[in-house]
């Protein structure tokens, strides 16, 4: 008993830790230091683009990744359509297989897959047509 009560603090301060370090990309796209790299929580509902934004945004804003520095995908999401599951990101490979990025949506279930920081950017531009500009 007294070791669950542990356990299950343990957990809640983890919890609480990441909610505190929680930076917002954009709207509804919010990203969490992990001991991996970085996870982004959620897509802010554009799907594919909106994962690849807020890591690039990371990258670029927490983390002081330049342009050309590549983001790779360390842990996916599970396959299947209309996952929203977090999605781990780091910029170093080591233990990857790079890929390249074909298919937007379905490099988040292939770890490896990658975007330069300033392609990935790009996409957060799709916030700011959607919000005229406020994000």
């Amino acid at each position: 008993m007294r070791l669950t009560l542990l356990a299950l603090a343990s957990f809640v301060s983890l919890a609480a830790q990441a909610v505190a370090q929680t930076h917002t990309a954009a709207p509804g796209v919010e990203v969490a230091p992990v001991e991996s790299g970085f996870a982004v929580l959620s897509d802010g509902g554009l799907g594919a683009r909106g994962y690849w934004c807020g890591a690039a945004d990371y990258a670029r804003d927490i983390l002081g990744a330049r342009g050309n520095a590549r983001i790779y995908v360390a842990s996916p999401r599970p396959a299947g359509l209309g996952q929203r599951s977090p999605v781990v990101f780091t910029l170093d490979p080591a233990g990857l297989t790079p890929r390249a990025a074909t298919i937007l949506g379905a490099t988040l279930s292939q770890p490896g897959s990658n975007l330069s920081v300033g392609h990935a950017y790009g996409f957060c531009a799709d916030f700011r047509l959607i919000t005229n500009g406020d994000i």
